[in-house]
This record gives C-alpha cells, structure tokens and sequence, in this order.
C-alpha cells in the first residue's frame, strides 16, 4: 500500500511539474539574491551563507506544503483514503515521503551549486548537504500536521505559516549551527545527531498526529 500511494503522488506530481520547479526557482532565486545584493565578498557569503541556505529552503518548503492534502480533500479522494484498509499513517508517510522527494531532495542535488554561489568549502558544503538530508523531511513531516490541520479551511494558508514556523525554529537553529561550525572547523556530529534525533521523532509522532487531523477535518 505504500509504494502504491508513493507512486501515485510522484505522479501526479511529475504531471503538475509547477509544484516540483516552482519551489526549486525560489530557493534558487533567494539563494542568487544575497550575492547580488551585498556583494561577491567571499568572507562575507561564507559567513552568512548558514542562514541563507536554511531560511531559503525554509520559506521553499512552505511554498509548496499547502498542496500535500489540499487537492485530495478538493476531489474526495482524501475521504476515500481514510476508508482503506491500510492504516492511515502508512498513507501520511508515503504522501509525506514523496513531497519531500520533489521538494526536499532536489535542494539537496543542486546543493554544489548553493557552495559555488555562496563561496562555501567543501567542508562547508558536506554540512549543508547533511543538514539539508536530515532537516529537509522534518520540516516535511512537521509541516504535513499543519496541513492536515487546516486541509478543510478555504484560506488556510497564512494559518499554516502560523502554525508550522514556530515548530521549524529548533531545525532552523540547528542546522545553521553545524553550517557555521563547519565553516570554522570545528566538529558538527553534536548538530547532526539532533537533526537526526528529530527527524526520527517526526517521522514517529508525525503521522500519528496528521491522521488523527485528517480525521478532523475532514469529518
């Protein structure tokens, strides 16, 4: 059932390929903004380069997190979900999944690009790419209870920001923190097992509370 849905939400997604690019271009443009606008000082970049990357991809996430339950709910195909046989979480993990690997995993690949842009070392990078890695699907996971929550309101869009930002803080936070230290040296396993640590309490809380909110919502 899983690999089902999964591959029912890459297609449709790959088939609405706006949802897939129109996140990307964003974070792309925001990234490309900063070395315009305050000059190409490599020092510079590379110092603010960890707050760049994570408020971009951030922001990036939140553009495209509305749509996770949206259409479903539109067309009642969500009311059809939630009567399967399958566990209902199984289908919030697979849904999730595949919206991180059209949004999430994509910032990763292009992440040797956010190094040249932004003038980051290779050390600097490897803690951009592992922090993208572990931080990306939390915010995944994070986000889809906010979705879920407001999945029925009409304008539910600034009511998510409101809800999903305050929680994205701690991944904001350390993420930054192993991209910093990296850029000076210093060991960033301590911020990685955090960022660990709270992709795996998402990934095992998450679902739960995204059903128990579909459910809500939709009855």
């Amino acid at each position: 059932m899983f690999i089902k849905v999964l591959r029912r939400e890459l297609k449709i997604a790959f088939r609405k390929s706006a949802e897939i690019i129109n996140p990307l271009w964003f974070f792309l443009i925001v990234i490309t903004l900063f070395p315009l606008g305050i000059g190409p000082e490599p020092t510079l970049l590379a110092r603010i380069a960890p707050g760049i990357v994570w408020v971009a991809a951030l922001l990036s996430s939140l553009l495209s997190l509305e749509r996770l339950f949206r259409d479903d709910y539109l067309d009642g195909s969500l009311e059809q979900l939630l009567l399967l046989p399958a566990p209902l979480t199984l289908t919030v993990i697979a849904k999730v999944c595949a919206h991180w690997m059209v949004t999430g995993l994509p910032l990763l690949i292009i992440s040797p690009l956010i190094a040249l842009l932004l003038s980051l070392d290779f050390k600097t990078w490897e803690a951009v790419a592992l922090t993208l890695l572990l931080g990306t699907p939390t915010l995944s996971f994070i986000g889809a209870i906010g979705v879920a929550l407001t999945v029925g309101l009409r304008k539910g869009g600034v009511l998510l920001s409101l809800l999903v930002l305050p929680l994205y803080i701690p991944v904001l936070i350390f993420s930054t923190g192993a991209i910093d230290a990296a850029s000076m040296a210093m060991p960033i396993g301590g911020y990685l097992a955090l960022l660990g640590a709270m992709l795996a309490g998402s990934f095992t809380l998450a679902p739960f509370a995204t059903s128990a909110a579909l459910r809500i919502s939709v009855h």
